[in-house]
């Protein structure tokens, strides 16, 4: 299952769902009913990642980082999971914080900067957002060893791009993880660009072949097919779970917008490419199976719309009436307890403040 670099596939690019000798029983239990409801998550993780994007144009938030695209590798990914699983994310995982029930206006209070992040982890069994490109992979190899050590049969998952392989704390996490049957996946959504430089560049081989050399099980998986991208996520968790150790899983995805909203793909990527992904969109993808199937019809499409809308309808107004804080609030939680460092950088700050006044500034 985990020695080969074939492309695992489980619904085609027209909607036909076809076998796989190894990974069709991991999704024997989503039926239509079920589809039916990964379809209204893909739609929805759509919808507010463009109202997201929409606002960040209208000056509402300093940056975001787009899924489009990638919707089907991150709610394929989230629905695989346990609630008492830990997601150690990036900056990219709008899709994953929406399938693990975070409010989607506190994803934004990260990038509006009117907080130091968004929700609190441990509510979720999420961390935020992860800004340091990699650092993340190293986290959640600690986390799973420590769940190991503690006897939990949890287990961590990390969500990264192909770029960030190309980072040292990738390697160490998977050289730890590896040594120690960590129970961790992996798991990389390859959207083919690492800001501006094509995965070709920064990796001769697949990424991941790149896992397999450290001793880390791995497998590609189609990223734009949801039922395959649970299948290979599943098979991950129950090897963590048995204390199999960790496994490497390369969604193949495709990244349809900018890498933040601060790029312009035009510049650095072919148009042709941008249309032959798509036609292979994971949305199209699953309706064509709906349809197929005979469970869509006018008033399922209009009621999943206006879900999406309402969603996203929430989002602006939450945005929008968020009470910014206050400067000095900057030093708040930042440790338990008095630290004199930062009673130091309180003082320095609240003196600068108090420079301007009487000013225009």
């Amino acid at each position: 299952m985990f020695d080969n670099d074939d492309v695992v596939q489980l619904v085609t690019e027209t909607g036909a769902r076809v076998e796989h000798p190894d990974y069709t029983r991991y999704v024997d239990d989503v039926d239509i009913t079920a589809v039916r409801a990964l379809y209204e998550d893909l739609v929805v993780v759509r919808r507010i990642d463009a109202e997201a994007t929409a606002l960040q144009r209208q000056g509402e938030l300093g940056l975001w980082a787009p899924l489009l695209g990638q919707e089907a590798a991150q709610v394929g990914s989230a629905r695989a999971l346990r609630p008492d699983d830990f997601v150690f994310a990036s900056y990219r995982e709008h899709g994953v914080a929406y399938c693990r029930d975070v409010d989607p206006t506190h994803m934004l209070r990260f990038w509006r900067g009117s907080t130091h992040s968004g929700w609190n982890p441990f509510e979720y069994n999420m961390t935020t957002p992860a800004i340091i490109v990699g650092a993340q992979a190293l986290h959640a190899t600690g986390y799973a060893m420590g769940m190991q050590f503690d006897g939990s049969d949890g287990a961590a998952i990390t969500y990264f791009g192909d770029g960030a392989t190309s980072q040292g704390d990738i390697s160490e996490a998977f050289g730890f993880a590896a040594s120690f049957h960590a129970p961790v996946v992996f798991f990389c959504q390859n959207n083919q660009w690492a800001i501006s430089e094509p995965v070709s560049l920064q990796s001769r081989v697949s990424i991941a072949a790149r896992g397999r050399g450290f001793g880390v099980p791995s497998v590609r998986v189609d990223g734009n097919d949801v039922l395959a991208v649970i299948a290979v996520t599943r098979a991950a968790l129950e090897r963590a779970r048995e204390g199999s150790g960790p496994t490497l899983i390369e969604a193949v995805t495709y990244r349809m917008g900018p890498h933040t909203t601060s790029d312009d793909p035009s510049r650095y990527r072919p148009a042709a490419l941008d249309e032959e992904w798509k036609r292979k969109d994971p949305l199209d993808r699953i309706r064509a199976l709906l349809e197929s199937a005979g469970a869509i019809d006018d008033d399922y499409l209009a009621a999943v719309q206006q879900r999406a809308d309402d969603t996203a309808a929430a989002l602006r107004r939450g945005c929008l009436e968020t009470v910014e804080p206050e400067p000095m609030s900057l030093f708040d939680n930042v440790y338990a307890e008095p630290h004199p460092l930062v009673d130091e950088e309180r003082r320095q700050f609240a003196a600068y403040l108090d420079s301007f006044e009487g000013t225009d500034a």
